[in-house]
Order: C-alpha cells, then structure tokens, then sequence
C-alpha cells in the first residue's frame, strides 16, 4: 500500500511515481461517486481477498490468480478461462481497447465490481492503472493436456525462480512459433500475476503445462524429441543444432543451473559464444535467441 497525505485537490502521494495518482484520484473519485454498488474502501473484504492473491500461499489456498491489464484479461477471456471477478475503476477505461474489455466483461458470468481510483490503486500491480484487474481460477495444465505437431519445437524451464522471466520466455515461445512450455520444477508458479503480466497474456494462448523434471523428461523420450540443454560450457553451438528435426530446449535456473535429472546421455548440452567478460545471458534472453534460429531454419 502506498502512504500519502492530503491536499486541496485530494491525495498527495509521497512516491515520485505516483504522480499520475496524485493529480488524477480526486478527478476519478469525483467522476465515480454518483454510482450506487461503488466500493470506495480498501478494506472491503472482497478487495482484500484479491490483493492477498499476490502471495504464493493465498494463490494457492484460493486456487485463484490475479490479472493485471486489458490486453492479459482479453486474452484470458477469449482463451476460455474461468473469470471469477473484476474490479473496474470506470474513468480509467478511457480507450478503444478497455472499453471492448469491459463489453467481453459483460459476456461473462464474472462479478464485476466498480471502485474508485484510491481503490483501485491497492489491487493494480505497482503503478499500472489500466482500470480493470480480473480473478480467475488458476488453470492447471497438465502434460496430458499438450497435443503437440509433427518435429515440434518445445521449451523446458526448471526451477526459474523469476516469474517476470517465466512470462517473458513465454512471450518469446508465442512470437516464435514454439509448440509448447513446460515449467518443471517451478521456482515459481506458472500463473504468478507476475508472469502472466510479462507474458502480456500469452500465456493462455500458448499451450503450457507444469510437471516435476523426471516426469518432464520420460514424457518427452517417450515421443522421441531430442533433448538440449543450455550450459555455459558446452562444446556445440546452438546454431550447430538441425532444428528442423524439432527438439525439446531446456533452460535451468541462473543460481542454480540445471538439475542432475538433465546430465544423461539422452541429454545433449548446447552453448551460446560469450565474448565479453559475462559467461551467461538472461534466461529469457538466451531463450528468444535459440527460439528464433530454429525458426530461422525452420522457415
């Protein structure tokens, strides 16, 4: 929660970055109080429910996750995804593309509730103000659940503990043409609001599943793909590799690398050349440059 004081014109935020709350709650707050069902306390139990869905613990114990922005919720709704509740702050759904989230709200069986500015503050994540957050069951996609096409290309993530690199591998997978994602061993859980937001909603378009690494890596010999493993000191290049053939790529955490389960034969490791004093890159930075080559030769 963010502390302030108060002026002539309403709030007046501390925080340098919160200016855009400072000069606009008063106005919002003003254009929001005629409306009768307006939740105008942060204490309101529901609003209190769902900000708690920023903890691992209550996302779990609720089976619920969180949803910040309108592109993430559109993309949520148009996969099919249970919406639970949403929470709309109405000034600030001043655009095309909120005003038509708000009209898919409406196709739903979601309870949609409206707050005022100050509200709103405390459910959106950090200093977002998109005017709407959404709840929603947490799916729980299975490997059973992947159907996958002839020499797919498939992403393995293990133990990343960054949900904002989860999402962004996934943004990456999406935009490249990956079959699928498989987070194995999370250090994080897939649907972290977090994620899903570095995702920008891709992640309920791209077929993804969470699985322990063993299991991960039977599934995949038991459809014959070869397997890779990024490590910083493997002998053959990425671009050494015929991705044509598809394959499974699988990044490990960047504190702790890669498991034993993944050191087997069946297991071949790959290397990107490092020319500077660095011997690794960001996962999600590794991730988009092998993505985009097999798709180079894949054409």
């Amino acid at each position: 929660m963010h502390h302030g004081r108060s002026g002539p014109e309403g709030p007046i935020f501390e925080s340098p970055g919160l200016a855009v709350w400072a000069k606009n709650a008063f106005v919002l707050n003003c254009a929001t109080a005629m409306r009768d069902d307006l939740i105008t306390s942060r204490q309101n139990q529901r609003v209190k429910n769902a900000v708690k869905l920023r903890d691992r613990r209550a996302r779990e114990k609720q089976r619920r996750t969180l949803i910040d922005g309108v592109r993430e919720l559109g993309c949520a709704i148009d996969a099919g995804v249970p919406l639970l509740e949403a929470f709309v702050c109405e000034p600030l759904c001043n655009d095309d593309a909120r005003q038509n989230v708000l009209r898919q709200l409406d196709a739903t069986e979601a309870i949609v509730s409206y707050v005022t500015a100050e509200v709103f503050e405390k459910l959106a994540f950090g200093e977002r103000a998109e005017g709407v957050v959404g709840v929603v069951s947490t799916p729980a996609p299975a490997l059973s659940d992947l159907a996958l096409p002839p020499k797919p290309i498939v992403a393995v993530l293990e133990g990343i503990e960054k949900p904002g690199n989860v999402g962004a591998v996934i943004r990456s997978a999406d935009a490249a043409g990956v079959a699928a994602v498989i987070v194995a061993d999370g250090g994080t859980d897939l649907f972290n609001p977090a994620a899903i937001r570095a995702s920008l909603g891709t992640i309920f378009a791209m077929p993804v599943a969470a699985a322990s690494s063993r299991d991960t890596l039977s599934w995949l010999g038991e459809r014959g793909l070869p397997i890779f493993a990024t490590q910083p000191d493997a002998s053959l290049a990425y671009t050494e590799v015929d991705w044509t053939a598809g394959g499974a790529i699988v990044f490990g955490s960047e504190t702790r690398g890669l498991s034993d389960a993944w050191r087997c034969d069946r297991v071949t490791p790959i290397g990107l050349p490092m020319r500077g004093v660095t011997d690794s890159l960001n996962v999600s930075a590794t991730a988009a440059v092998l993505f985009y080559e097999a798709l180079r030769q894949r054409g």
